[in-house]
């Protein structure tokens, strides 16, 4: 895992404005939706690749107990400045790969909601996976998000017009259309039968795989979202859960979610 990448990028990037916009909402309002289906009083949440804290404080002031885990030095800084007295709730810096310092079967809801978007090989993928899981109380519930390989191909490849690109060519397979990225690139996009490989080899069983964003995250649409008033967002917000499982569909989204049940 190379962090020199990740670490330059999040010293410049707004997490927080992201999810916090009204394109980002239901990235957000999705997330938060299927964790709280999990929730029951006195549950102990871990958030493993936790930026600035936009879901680990939501949770925190939700009066949950909350620990944290981020890798760049900066987001801590973010996140500690905005931990308030009501909430219980540690930052500690980390990586995903290695939870040594974190005791096994601790947390009843496990979220890792960033690193696998830039984890570069099998290998530490399922290292970062099987620390989660390791964490996790049997019978506790993991989260974990991906970048999804053909919003990427349609957005990047495509609408920005550089399938064509010689800088690129190297990076995608011309018949299957599979990306491949480097620590450069930042981020790594997945298929579904990918994840679907990658957990076969856990002793766990998947409640729901989820697409957070789906048609959100596309231009057009996320120019739509931004003007749209509450009312007409309140019914788009229930067309989105309409389809946000839909197998047919979810490969499509920027960003979903992986949701299953330590055994």
């Amino acid at each position: 895992m190379s962090n020199e990448y990740i670490i330059n990028h999040y010293n410049n990037y707004d997490e927080d404005g992201r999810l916090l916009s009204r394109q980002g909402q239901p990235e957000f309002l999705t997330t938060v939706k299927y964790v709280e289906k999990h929730l029951f009083e006195g549950a102990k949440i871990i958030e493993i690749g936790a930026a600035t804290g936009r879901y680990s404080h939501y949770f925190a002031k939700k009066r949950y107990e909350v620990d944290a885990v981020e890798l760049v030095p900066s987001n801590i800084e973010k996140f500690k400045e905005k931990i308030t007295p009501d909430e219980k709730i540690t930052i500690t810096e980390g990586n995903a790969c290695d939870l040594s310092f974190i005791e096994s079967e601790k947390y009843d809801i496990t979220l890792i909601l960033g690193p696998l978007y830039h984890l570069y090989t099998e290998e530490d993928e399922k290292k970062a996976l099987s620390e989660a899981i390791r964490i996790t109380k049997k019978g506790g519930i993991v989260f974990a998000a991906y970048c999804m390989n053909d919003f990427v191909v349609v957005q990047f490849c495509f609408l920005k017009n550089h399938i064509n690109d010689e800088r690129y060519k190297p990076l995608i397979d011309p018949v299957t259309f599979k990306l491949t990225s480097t620590p450069e690139e930042l981020f790594v996009m997945h298929t579904k039968s990918e994840i679907d490989k990658l957990m076969s080899g856990f002793n766990t069983e998947r409640i729901a795989f989820v697409g957070t964003d789906m048609v959100s995250c596309y231009p057009d649409m996320q120019r739509t979202l931004e003007v749209m008033d509450d009312q007409t967002f309140e019914t788009y917000m229930k067309y989105h859960f309409s389809i946000c499982e839909r197998e047919d569909l979810v490969g499509f989204s920027c960003h979903t979610l992986d949701i299953f049940r330590k055994l």
